[in-house]
C-alpha cells in the first residue's frame, strides 16, 4: 500500500473529509474515496472517520491506498460520434463530461471503454487503461482527439506531437474584453504544489505556449481561437486565465465559483496529422450545443 498524508489549512475547515481529499487527490472519485472510508484506510489525526466528517484546521490526514489490481477494461455501449475511421486510426468528436480513459474510481463510462466497444483493438502503446489514447483533452471539453489502432500509429503520431507539427486549433468563449488581436503566451506549467487538482505557472515547470487570435468580441466575453505549439495539462485554461481572461464555465481557474454552464466553454474544433501513409488528414467541428447556445445569445445582442 502507499501511504499519503495531508495536513489541511484554514481554507480547509468545515469541509467534509471526502470532498477534501478527491479536491486533494485529481485522480480518485469521491465514491472511490467513500470506500477508502468504509475499509478504515483513511484516518483524521490517527482516528477513523466517516466521510461526512467535517475538517478542523491543522488536521492530519493519513491516506492508505491500495495497489492498483491489474485490471481490464471492459467495452461499453456508449455513443460515440465517429468523425473518420481506416485501418490505422480513428478520429472522434468527444462530448461533454467524457473522461477520456479509465482511472481509479472511474472505469467504465470514459472514451476508452467506448471504443472497446464500437473499434474493437487499439494501440497497446500506452498500456491496459489508455490503449490508443496519443493525446486527451479535459473531461469537460469537446471536441476532436485521434486515437491509435495499432502501435506503428500510435508511434507516427506521438512524433508529430513530441515535434509540435500536429495542428490542434480550440475554440474559447472567455470573460472580458481581450484587447490584443492575437498573441502567444509562453509561461511553463507544473501541477500545483498547493493543491494537486490545479495547474500553475512555474519556471520549474514545462513549457508551454499558447498562440491566440480575437475572432469576435461582446459585452463582456471575448471569442478566441486557440491554436496549442504545446499540449500540457489544462494549458489553454491555465494561459487564459492568466492573462484575467479566464474561459467561461472554467470554475477552477476562473473567478466565479458557479454558474449555468457544466463546465469550461472550450471546444477542440482543428486537428491535423500526417497518417502512418503520408497523408495529411484534417478535421474540424462545429462547437456543441451548450457553447452553439451561448454564442447565439451573444450574437443576438450584437458585437463590441
Amino acid at each position: 500500500m502507499e501511504e499519503m498524508q495531508f495536513l489541511t489549512g484554514t481554507g480547509d475547515a468545515g469541509k467534509r473529509l471526502d470532498v477534501y481529499l478527491s479536491e486533494e487527490m485529481a485522480d480518485l472519485s469521491r465514491s472511490y474515496i467513500q470506500k477508502l472510508v468504509e475499509k478504515d484506510l483513511i484516518t483524521v489525526d490517527g482516528t477513523v472517520r466517516k466521510s461526512s466528517y467535517r475538517l478542523k484546521e491543522e488536521e492530519v490526514i493519513l491516506l492508505m491506498l491500495p495497489e492498483m489490481e491489474t485490471l481490464e477494461v471492459t467495452p461499453k455501449n456508449i455513443p460515440l460520434n465517429i468523425l473518420y475511421e481506416d485501418e490505422n486510426l480513428v478520429v472522434v468528436d468527444k462530448k461533454k463530461g467524457m473522461v477520456v480513459h479509465p482511472a481509479i474510481g472511474n472505469y467504465t463510462d470514459t472514451l476508452v471503454n467506448a471504443l472497446l466497444y464500437h473499434i474493437g483493438d487499439l494501440s497497446g502503446i500506452n498500456g491496459v487503461l489508455r490503449p490508443g489514447i496519443v493525446h486527451r483533452i479535459d473531461k469537460d471539453t469537446t471536441g476532436i482527439l485521434v486515437v491509435a489502432k495499432n502501435d506503428q500509429a500510435h508511434k507516427v503520431l506521438s512524433e508529430q506531437l513530441k515535434a509540435h507539427t500536429m495542428e490542434r486549433e480550440y475554440l474559447a468563449l472567455v470573460h472580458g474584453k481581450v484587447k490584443l488581436d492575437e498573441g502567444t503566451i509562453s509561461a511553463p506549467l507544473a501541477r500545483s504544489k498547493k493543491d494537486r487538482m490545479k495547474i500553475t505557472i512555474d519556471q520549474d515547470g514545462k513549457e508551454a505556449v499558447t498562440h491566440y487570435r480575437v475572432l469576435a468580441r461582446y459585452q463582456g466575453f471575448t471569442l478566441v481561437r486557440v491554436r496549442l505549439e504545446t499540449g500540457r495539462t489544462h494549458q489553454i485554461r491555465v494561459h487564459m486565465a492568466s492573462l484575467h481572461h479566464p474561459i467561461v464555465g472554467d470554475f477552477v481557474y476562473g473567478h466565479l465559483k458557479k454558474g449555468p454552464f457544466k463546465g469550461q466553454l472550450l471546444h477542440a474544433n482543428t486537428l491535423g496529422f500526417i497518417d502512418p501513409d503520408g497523408k495529411k488528414l484534417r478535421f474540424t467541428t462545429p462547437v456543441h450545443e451548450e457553447f452553439r447556445k451561448e454564442l447565439m445569445r451573444l450574437n443576438s445582442m450584437g458585437r463590441v
